[in-house]
């Protein structure tokens, strides 16, 4: 089976799947679709916009998450597990801070970024960054992102194989060191005084 077979519905789904379980990777799915767009079985702009439309709504479930939870919440969670969160209530109140004005430019920016571009819709949430807003700045760096990863396929031209052999170890690599940086937190832990 390939991308055409799936159709723009199945491309959808695909990244709405992608976006509310980070490990399958945005990378490959809109990437064989622009092999697919290479081979004239799917439209370019039809494929970005599904793709775009599906990172919106897989994120939305995160942002959801998150403002149903609220930041408030939390704070006995951080006042009893820090060492493991690797943060204390001080971080989270300087993350509102910058959240409250750097939250949008963030969440666009993340979107390039393999590790945490799905993840940063749980603190837009919990610190209830307007839902247009969210949504606004969601679609416009995922349509970007979207549009290299088909153009990027498009002009590759290669086998499903080929990107699979070079998606996998740089995935896999992502995920060992994002363990070991937080396992070297958690043995560096040095919490602050409680106020």
């Amino acid at each position: 089976m390939n991308a055409a077979d799936l159709g723009y519905l199945g491309i959808f789904l695909l990244m709405v799947l992608e976006n509310v379980v980070p490990p399958i990777p945005s990378e490959a799915i809109m990437g064989i679709g622009g092999i697919a767009v290479a081979r004239g079985e799917l439209d370019f702009v039809l494929l970005v916009l599904a793709g775009t439309a599906g990172t919106v709504v897989g994120n939305l479930f995160w942002w959801e998450i998150g403002r149903r939870l609220g930041y408030a919440r939390l704070k006995p969670i951080f006042d009893r597990w820090d060492r493991w969160l690797t943060m204390d209530w001080q971080h989270v109140e300087a993350l509102r801070r910058y959240f409250d004005r750097w939250g949008g430019p963030t969440v666009f920016l993340f979107r390039f970024m393999p590790i945490g571009r799905t993840m940063i819709s749980l603190p837009a949430g919990l610190m209830h960054m307007p839902f247009w807003r969210f949504v606004g700045y969601t679609a416009a760096g995922s349509a970007v992102w979207n549009l290299l990863l088909v153009g990027l396929g498009y002009g590759l031209g290669v086998g499903i194989a080929d990107i699979d052999a070079w998606v996998k170890p740089a995935v896999i690599a992502t995920a060992v060191a994002i363990v070991a940086c937080y396992l070297w937190r958690v043995i560096t832990w040095k919490p602050r005084e409680r106020r």
